[in-house]
């Protein structure tokens, strides 16, 4: 896993090369903090990370070949398989290739989905 020794977001920020994973990357944290505006965005075990103050929900961080977007289990957020289609999937990892157009996807949906259910206080913790 590729991980950057920063201590704040925007300096995460600045020291993603400039090339479409810092693009994928941008994109889905614009969809997080839509969806979730009052989450507080932070660093994680060396990622990005939204939630409320120890609490986190999601997290983002660019790898070599592709940006992660985490959640605890994406099972338990509703139509997951559905949304996701066609991306590659972990247990709590989804993977987002460089072909792979974000707003052609079910990706957005999912993090609103993902977001409800945190809001809502249910568990989508592994």
């Amino acid at each position: 896993m590729v991980q950057y020794d920063v201590t704040t977001p925007q300096a995460y920020l600045a020291v993603l090369e400039d090339d479409w994973r810092k693009e994928k990357l941008l994109r889905l944290r614009e969809m997080i903090q839509t969806a979730a505006p009052e989450a507080t965005e932070g660093l994680a075990y060396k990622m990005l990370s939204y939630g409320m103050g120890e609490e986190q929900f999601m997290a983002l961080n660019a790898q070599k070949h592709y940006v992660s977007v985490y959640v605890g289990d994406i099972e338990k957020v509703p139509d997951s398989q559905t949304l996701l289609q066609g991306f590659n999937l972990g247990k709590g990892c989804v993977r987002v290739r460089k072909t792979q157009k974000l707003d052609e996807s079910g990706i957005e949906q999912f993090i609103q989905n993902a977001v409800a259910m945190w809001r809502d206080g249910q568990d989508i913790n592994c």
